[in-house]
């Protein structure tokens, strides 16, 4: 064997490119070889050319093969069915290679088609856009049921191109594009796409493997739709069953639970433990709730079905009290309905022996919270003393809150406006010292709502809070109850003066949430954005910077990336990338990979109206304080 015959073998062994196997033909020719010599080295550069075509050709099928059986494997075990749809989707861009490929499903509903997963895409226009049916690459796939490929998407007229699908495929800068459908028998649930941002040529074979995937994806959904057929056929057939057993001793649970319920009231038992034992006898869940009495106010005393659910009114004198609802039991036999109700009417014998109690506890607490907001110098041992009798907790940090019911202008005729304002504070009184009380916190009347001092729990933000306080205020009273929370207060009663600077607090972040048109839900400065740095008592800008845009500026400190002056001429170019590479001077395969990264570290919302107008002041912000520091 010749030297030269064997630097061709050295050549394949190390996977050399093409232009290497014109270098021994080349070598022999300066060296003087002969003609003859010279055909025999073109003859085995061609065989050797031939060889590497083989090999390359049979690592492609081996990749396709291998990304194959990974997707059949998936679809064994299959869990999620997004995770499935997401690896077919990246598994196609990555084997064909492509810059992006996305996945659509039909919406017989609405009657149109929209993008379930997309890989590689950059544009949030491109990534939200519905088609209608027939409309683009994709509506001739699904009319047909056969592939269809572009080199050129703008310039082929077989597609019918409207406006909105134009600018999103310009808008992602996307040129060849290739469909395949999702087929189930006859029917065409989607179609899976492979795009280019320049032209290019799809080969056959690599059409067919796209249309594999595709086949891979519709079994996953089919599969999935399947699946979740079955669990709720298992569901109905188990209600069934429980059901069936359940009937055949309802009278038996009659008598055991008015025995329980007779023993509670002669031992001095609470709301939660009628519930129990109603629990325990009818065999499902019974609790007490405030809140979500219903229809069953008007029922007269009577147990009413709604949902799945039996619900009964707790009630005494004209006044609803609460409900107690059972879970777990929808088809309860009339027997069992008595019992419920039964269980309701102990309740409200219950609940009226402690409410008198209650009020007094309740006067007391308010009391103790108007020293700390009007006379911060009282004796801080005294203050002690009267918190440690309410059990309140003096060491955890607390948070202020103010809370006011917040009803539109002309709801109430304007000679019942007073009458209707006063029994709103009263009723927001009620229910924060409830709440208070639960929280072993304190709670007082002021300025038209009700200002509370609650303890943060471990984990639980000042924002936490708010919102869990407005959620139980607004549950239990059936409105809308707006609430604002202030920073978290060290120990109150060692510093009773900061709890007056944090009422404040408190009160402009509900006032905000009013003008924000947020009524009804409880925030805190930090839940406000860049509003929240007006609000709060300090500015914290190097805070919002951080919540904001934190993880792209310190990505830029590490790699040595432009990630936010690509944010900030990406939206200074109207957020479309094909302007902003040309502000920047670079490909818009580059853009597209900046903002792909970004997205990663920000979020998939990033692009969303109110997350893009925070991220843009935050860029403002973060240059002006490296212009600040570099004087």
């Amino acid at each position: 064997m010749s030297h030269e015959h064997v630097s061709y073998l050295e050549l394949l062994a190390r996977g050399a490119g093409t232009e290497a196997y014109d270098r021994p033909v080349l070598l022999a020719r300066a060296s003087g070889a002969g003609p003859e010599e010279l055909a025999g080295l073109e003859e085995a550069k061609q065989l050797a050319l031939r060889v590497r075509a083989e090999l390359e050709g049979r690592r492609r099928r081996e990749a396709e093969l291998s990304a194959l059986f990974a997707t059949a494997h998936d679809l064994a075990g299959l869990r999620d069915l997004d995770a499935v749809l997401r690896a077919i989707v990246q598994r196609a861009r990555s084997l064909l290679g492509t810059e992006v490929a996305y996945l659509s499903l039909n919406d017989p509903a609405a009657g149109d088609t929209y993008m379930r997963v997309t890989e590689g895409s950059v544009s949030a226009r491109f990534q939200q856009v519905r088609l209608g049916m027939g409309e683009g690459l994709g509506g001739l796939v699904a009319q047909t049921a056969r592939p269809y490929v572009t080199e050129d998407y703008f310039e082929d007229p077989r597609f019918q191109h409207t406006r909105t699908i134009d600018a999103a495929v310009r808008d992602e800068g996307l040129v060849a594009i290739l469909g395949v459908p999702l087929s189930l028998g006859s029917q065409v649930i989607g179609v899976l796409f492979a795009a280019d941002r320049r032209a290019r040529v799809f080969e056959r074979e690599q059409v067919a493997l796209l249309g594999s995937f595709a086949a891979h994806a519709a079994v996953a959904i089919d599969t999935a739709n399947l699946l979740a057929e079955t669990r709720s056929a298992l569901a109905e057939l188990e209600r069934a069953n429980d059901i069936i057993r359940e009937h055949s001793a309802v009278i038996e649970r009659a008598s055991e639970v008015h025995d329980r319920l007779s023993e509670l009231v002669l031992h001095g038992g609470g709301v939660h433990d009628v519930a129990d034992a109603v629990s325990e006898v009818l065999g499902g869940t019974v609790e007490f709730t405030e809140t979500g009495a219903g229809s069953a106010r008007r029922a007269g005393g009577h147990a009413v079905r709604e949902g799945d659910d039996w619900v009964a009114a707790v009630s005494a004198g004209g006044e609803t009290l609460g409900a107690l609802v059972l879970h777990g039991q929808p088809d309860l036999d009339p027997v069992d309905q008595r019992t419920l109700e039964r269980a309701a009417l102990v309740t409200s014998l219950l609940l009226l022996a402690r409410r008198s109690a209650g009020e007094a506890e309740q006067r007391v607490r308010g009391e103790l919270l108007d020293d700390l907001l009007d006379a911060p110098d009282r004796d801080r041992r005294l203050l002690r003393e009267r918190a440690a009798r309410l059990r309140t907790d003096s060491e955890a940090p607390h948070v202020v809150l103010a809370a006011r019911i917040d009803r539109a202008t002309g709801d109430t005729p304007e000679a019942d406006a007073g009458g209707r304002e006063s029994a709103d504070r009263q009723r927001l009184w009620s229910a924060a010292s409830h709440l208070a009380a639960t929280r072993h916190g304190l709670a007082s009347a002021r300025d038209g709502g009700t200002v509370l001092l609650l303890p943060l729990g471990p984990g639980e933000s000042a924002a936490d809070l708010a919102r869990q306080t407005a959620r139980n205020l607004g549950g239990t009273l059936r409105e809308p109850v707006t609430v604002g929370a202030s920073a978290p207060v060290r120990t109150p009663l060692d510093r009773p003066g900061q709890v007056a600077v944090a009422y404040q607090e408190a009160r402009r972040c509900l006032d905000a949430l009013v003008l924000l048109h947020r009524s009804g839900q409880g925030a805190a400065a930090e839940d406000l954005g860049f509003l929240g740095l007006l609000l709060a008592d300090g500015r914290d800008i190097d805070g919002f910077v951080g919540r904001t845009i934190g993880q792209v500026v310190a990505y830029d400190r590490r790699r040595g990336t432009e990630l936010v002056r690509t944010l900030d001429a990406y939206f200074a170019s109207g957020m479309s990338p094909a302007r902003t590479k040309d502000e920047l001077h670079v490909h818009v395969n580059t853009v597209a990979q900046r903002l792909e990264r970004v997205g990663r570290l920000l979020g998939p919302d990033w692009q969303s109206p109110a997350r893009a107008l925070e991220i843009q002041l935050a860029l403002r912000l973060h240059a002006l304080s490296d212009a600040v520091a570099g004087r």
